[in-house]
């Protein structure tokens, strides 16, 4: 490998240097791609821009990436009765014997979590932000708390310019389809990456942030010097130790890359969105290798638009109780989810799904071993069965379910009495994840 790589240094840095000069992300179009985040943003000082948005300036770009916050409150929790909520105990032991135990209510404060295409507008007052669906419902998140509205975000305007806006210049964020529709900008990052429980081809972010093909990926070569790789130059990416990567070029030359977060250890995994799932986050331990391809390579554009995604929908279905009850209305899911765009979300041996619930058919969590085992039954509405982890929102921090059986008033089920839930079908599936 050091044979191939020798002496190249001049070769990959002229390499990029041509692309840099061929391409350039730096100024507005006369149109956005509709794949593209589109908004209307009013700064607090009343100026009003309007363009192609990107979080962060580096980060979420696309209608089908996340917005993550932290909600300041729980609207479902005054369903439930005070003495049914569920608790969690910590002991202190001394030679396994239990000399104090501590009973409490456990956090029903839940993280936020939707795709900017299920979004309408998202608004700050003081330490209040306000997230309102399409479907019309309303989030309040802790402005505090980790969120990507922190980040700040970069705006594409017509008339100034390329902006980039602090959170605390900003006051509402309205999403929008583009006026006009135009050339995409740059590359989507499209690939199949492959992992030890299988592959995955999708639409990438890579160490969450690298999306387009202008986006870089740096690293130190063997000789030391840092190197910064734009993605439309490589061909394929394979983990080659925990601190390293390896990088096969478009023209077959190989570079090896380390020392960094994107190009090793502290890697903080790979995006997919995968129609199958929805989206997937591959670990670095489980990441094998992924081939890159360019967007007409892949099955078909730049993924969906803003009109793509309808509004939510109520959550419905049945729950099976481990008595053998069963129950069926609307649902609230781990009293928090209560729309089909919102996720299911659990692991498998290093890969994080992020399933919406619209391509959810049932969850088994008892019964046949899954539970003993650890694993719960994922059944898609695709056929497809995943067994996954008992971890997050299939783990013992679940928090019931809600069932509003008649409409109005809500019985509570909790997660410890769960057989299965079967999801009902919603009219309108999922948006596809290509264009």
């Amino acid at each position: 490998m050091a044979g191939r790589v020798a002496g190249i240094g001049l070769v990959v840095l002229a390499l990029v240097a041509g692309y840099r000069a061929l391409t350039s992300d730096a100024e507005p179009s006369a149109g956005t791609h509709p794949s593209f985040l589109y908004g209307r943003i009013t700064a607090v000082s009343g100026t009003i821009y309007e363009g192609r948005l990107r979080f962060g300036g580096n980060q979420e770009a696309f209608w089908g990436d996340f917005f993550n916050g932290f909600r300041d409150e729980n609207p479902w929790v005054d369903h439930v009765p005070t003495d049914g909520l569920p608790r969690e105990r910590s002991d202190i032991e001394i030679f396994g014997v239990t000399i104090w135990r501590h009973e409490r209510r456990i956090d029903l404060r839940r993280p936020f979590m939707a795709r900017f295409g299920d979004i309408a507008r998202i608004e700050a007052k003081g330490r209040d932000l306000t997230v309102t669906l399409k479907s019309g419902s309303v989030a309040h998140l802790d402005r505090y708390s980790a969120d990507d509205f922190a980040d700040g975000l970069r705006v594409w305007d017509d008339r100034h310019g390329v902006v980039d806006l602090d959170e605390r210049k900003i006051r509402s964020i309205d999403l929008l389809g583009p006026a006009r529709s135009g050339a995409s900008p740059s590359h989507r990052l499209h690939g199949t990456v492959h992992t030890r429980q299988g592959d995955f081809t999708g639409f990438l972010q890579w160490d969450r942030e690298g999306a387009v093909g202008l986006d870089e990926l740096e690293g130190f070569t063997i000789d030391g010097e840092l190197l910064s790789l734009p993605f439309n130059t490589i061909r394929t990416l394979a983990r080659s130790s925990r601190k390293s990567s390896v990088a096969t070029l478009l023209d077959g030359r190989e570079i090896v890359l380390s020392d960094t977060r994107q190009a090793g250890d502290g890697h903080r995994g790979i995006y997919v969105d995968d129609a199958r799932y929805g989206r997937v986050l591959i670990s670095w331990d489980a990441f094998e290798r992924v081939d890159l391809g360019a967007i007409d390579d892949g099955p078909g554009g730049s993924g969906p638009a803003y009109d793509d995604f309808p509004p939510g929908r109520p959550l419905a279905g049945i729950i099976t109780t481990r008595t053998g009850r069963r129950l069926a209305g609307r649902l609230v899911y781990d009293l928090d989810e209560s729309e089909f765009i919102e996720t299911l979300d659990a692991p498998y041996q290093g890969v994080d799904y992020t399933i919406p619930f619209g391509l959810v058919a049932s969850v088994v969590l008892h019964g046949s071993g899954e539970g003993a085992a650890g694993r719960a039954r994922v059944a898609l509405h695709s056929g497809e069965v995943l067994q996954l982890e008992r971890s997050g929102d299939l783990g013992d921090g679940n928090a019931g379910f809600l069932i509003f059986v008649d409409g109005e008033h809500a019985a509570y089920v909790p997660w410890a009495d769960v057989e299965r839930v079967d999801f009902e079908r919603p009219r309108e599936m999922y948006p596809p994840l290509v264009r």
